[in-house]
């Protein structure tokens, strides 16, 4: 039960991961577009540049969870890669509930307030032909917190599987590194 519920966290992450990666390609444009703009036309919009900024910030927090699901995310290796499944099994369940879970929940709490008051107001771009709706990007911190916790929690529960001795259980969708 235990591995069907990290699996469907791993597949919402999944999705949502190849989702948001849609808009690096829109970032890419956007920006070739405020240049050509620019250098080209001797143009410029705020607008574009703060939607640029924006859908940099969402691909980053909302990708986070994506990067830990395949464990994309930055380690040190000098003394892990030398453990035994085991060993790193371990070394990666107590991170996760010592370090990343406590993060979350850190994350969330701080950040709610500063969301709030961003929705109370319903505040948008502080440059003048800037984007209204700066609340809604706003709000993907804590759901950063949110959906790396969850991805966390399927984590753990595979840690713990390989700790339990479950022969063949995959850790980040990856089984040849049990």
């Amino acid at each position: 039960m235990l591995e069907r519920i990290a699996s469907g966290i791993d597949a919402a992450i999944d999705a949502l991961g190849r989702a948001v990666s849609w808009l690096t390609l829109a970032v890419v444009l956007l920006t070739f577009g405020v240049v050509l703009l620019r250098y080209v036309f001797g143009q410029g919009s705020i607008a574009l540049q703060d939607l640029v900024l924006w859908l940099h910030g969402a691909v980053f927090l909302v990708g986070a969870s994506y990067a830990l699901r395949h464990d994309a995310h930055v380690r040190v290796d000098i003394l892990y890669q030398r453990w035994s499944p085991r060993g790193r099994a371990l070394a990666d369940l107590v991170g996760t509930l010592v370090f990343l879970l406590p993060f979350c929940v850190l994350l969330v709490w701080v950040s709610a307030d500063y969301v709030g008051r961003s929705w109370a107001i319903r505040e948008g771009s502080r440059d003048a032909g800037g984007l209204p709706g700066l609340f809604i990007v706003k709000t993907l911190i804590p759901a950063c917190g949110v959906l790396l916790g969850v991805q966390g929690i399927a984590v753990a529960l595979r840690k713990l599987a390989v700790l339990r001795g479950a022969a063949g259980t995959p850790t980040h969708g990856h089984p040849e590194r049990v």
